[in-house]
């Protein structure tokens, strides 16, 4: 069983401050060690990967693994060439992800350490982390799915605008070794197109940025000698569930 436990060091006032003027930005070292190190290792070797890719109409597709191995390269191809030809045109993307939030309510893969790392994203605790940083109080939950960029995979630029009180965006980095001409950057952009910052994966290290903002994941290179390792959502201010009448 992973203990999963925030790092206790963490200056939260100055990483505050960082948010507020850039509405981005990042912690370092923000689980305490053995417990990034075990997480790495489950997404790693331990996570029942599917494939997510856009569709046609903008919505996401998930193949599941058994799947995957059924359909085989040559019957993924069109799939994935179809997702490239999308992404010359607008928003599309590839990689493989966890949807930890639907596997955990469904009951997938019980006793899978995903589920005890997005019980520990909601607890107070981190929610209250979160809040601290991007300095509201109404955080009420987080999103979260776990994702692998392979060589070739991609985001293209979007602003997560979508349903949902979205407060900020988040990703928890499970990078090692990682160098920067590999691609795989979280790039910010302007209104013109131009990249405003890059921010190369990392690993242990927590990214927070205000929504609704451009951004995009750059293509992994086909040299790219590590696994981009992440577990990505957004930080929420969703009112209650009404009861049926």
């Amino acid at each position: 069983m992973i203990q999963l436990k925030l790092n206790p060091k963490l200056d939260l006032a100055g990483y505050a401050r960082a948010f507020a003027r850039n509405g981005v930005v990042q912690i370092p070292n923000i689980l305490e060690p053995q417990a990034a190190e075990a997480m790495a290792e489950v997404l790693t070797r331990g996570t029942p990967w599917e494939l997510a890719l856009s569709t046609a109409d903008g919505r996401a597709e998930s193949i599941p693994g058994p799947r995957l191995r059924e359909m085989g390269p040559q019957g993924l191809r069109p799939k994935v060439e179809a997702v490239v030809n999308q992404a010359r045109q607008g928003f599309a993307f590839v990689y493989l992800c966890y949807p930890m939030i639907e596997a955990l309510i469904q009951g997938r893969d019980p006793g899978h350490p995903l589920h005890a790392m997005t019980e520990f994203l909601n607890s107070p605790e981190f929610r209250g982390l979160g809040a601290s940083v991007i300095g509201d109080p109404g955080v009420t939950k987080l999103d979260a799915q776990a994702t692998w960029y392979r060589p070739g995979d991609f985001l293209t630029l979007h602003d997560d605008t979508g349903k949902g009180e979205r407060l900020a965006a988040y990703t928890l980095g499970f990078t090692k070794g990682w160098r920067p001409d590999w691609g795989g950057q979280l790039l910010f952009h302007d209104d013109a197109g131009q990249i405003t910052r890059g921010l190369t994966p990392g690993f242990n290290v927590l990214t927070l940025f205000k929504v609704p903002r451009q951004h995009s994941v750059a293509p992994v290179a086909s040299y790219a000698g590590a696994p981009r390792l992440s577990i990505t959502g957004w930080l929420r201010n969703d009112p209650p569930a009404r009861a049926a009448r």
